[in-house]
């Protein structure tokens, strides 16, 4: 697991200068509302967040492009792979394969979460 204790210490600080660079949603975690911590001080969203670690089921699952069952499949992640969830809501959780693979939502039935 990546140590954050660096960028989330208390008090920690972070400035912004010049404009937002455009970022490509398949593979950077970021949304209009939240960003993984790792951004912190790169992008500008009302929350950063520290990804919890699960691994997806034997069987694998699809990585949609939104939080419902007819959305578009984006890939399929192989089972025992490692998702970094970032956001979970309904029966979906949104993160990253990996520490830098593609991002999107996976069923949350998929996932277990690790210690």
């Amino acid at each position: 697991m990546t140590d954050f204790s660096d960028i989330t210490a208390p008090g920690a600080s972070f400035a912004l200068s010049g404009p937002s660079a455009k970022l490509d949603p398949l593979h950077l975690p970021v949304r209009g509302d939240l960003a993984h911590i790792r951004l912190a001080g790169k992008v500008f969203v009302p929350h950063y967040v520290v990804p919890m670690a699960h691994v997806v089921a034997a069987g694998g699952a699809p990585l949609l492009k939104a939080g419902r069952s007819d959305a578009e499949a984006i890939a399929e992640v192989e089972g025992g792979a490692l998702f970094n969830v970032l956001d979970a809501a309904g029966a979906y959780a949104w993160g990253q394969i990996g520490e830098n693979g593609l991002v999107g939502y996976v069923a949350l039935a998929a996932l277990t979460a690790q210690p």
